[in-house]
């Protein structure tokens, strides 16, 4: 007779050894690196189940650091930025040594306080090719990060994703974005300048409120 093996189940949760700590499909937890220096791994949580055996198994969806990404870390990512990558994998549930929470970029910004937990993404990441989506700087800030607003769109930019450097985004009198500087040449042939009194060019460094 051929024995069948009996199967998987799944779990709608697994707790955390040693705490009270419940992790449910959609969680982000930090689970341990084979690599003991490491920081730990961050990753969503897609499923969890049980074999036959009852070892509890999690199939994760990978955070990714900027350093661990293929073009490393830039100016303008954030101390806690993490980018969701499409990069899937299946996990031991032990190794799960807390949970963490990664927020929108927007949300991360309105924390009080922020937490050894908290993280926030605002891109994807492809594991294979290093592409992001959005590929432009989207909210681009580091909030520790001088920026310079555009007269056109009144839209906020890093120099360094304008290709300046910051001495000489303090030198600029105006500032106009390339999109907007793209309209400004087509307007611009049709009249001449207006005149007008020069705008102060508006440069200053958000900080988060600690």
């Amino acid at each position: 007779a051929i024995r069948t093996k009996p199967g998987k189940k799944d779990l709608d949760s697994y707790t955390i050894k040693g705490t009270n700590k419940v992790v449910r499909p959609g969680d982000c937890v930090l689970m341990r690196p084979s690599d003991s220096d490491k920081p730990p791994y961050v990753a969503r949580v897609e499923k969890i189940e049980a074999d036959h055996r009852n070892n509890v198994k999690v199939r994760v969806r990978w955070y990714y650091r900027p350093e661990e990404s293929i073009g490393g870390r830039r100016q303008f990512h954030g101390a806690k930025e993490l980018f969701l990558s499409d990069h899937f994998d299946v996990q031991s549930a032990h190794t799960i040594e807390g949970k963490c929470t990664v927020h929108s970029f927007k949300n991360y910004t309105k924390l009080e306080n922020v937490g050894a937990e908290d993280y926030f993404c605002r891109f994807e990441y492809k594991a294979a090719t290093g592409g992001f989506t959005p590929d432009r700087c989207e909210m681009p800030y580091n909030p520790d990060d001088l920026m310079v607003q555009c007269e056109g769109c009144k839209d906020w930019f890093h120099p360094s994703c304008m290709g300046m450097t910051i001495e000489e985004a303090k030198k600029l009198d105006h500032f106009l974005c390339s999109d907007c500087s793209s309209d400004d040449d087509a307007k611009r042939s049709l009249n001449a300048f207006p005149v007008s009194p020069p705008l102060e060019p508006k440069v200053e460094t958000k900080r988060r409120k600690r």
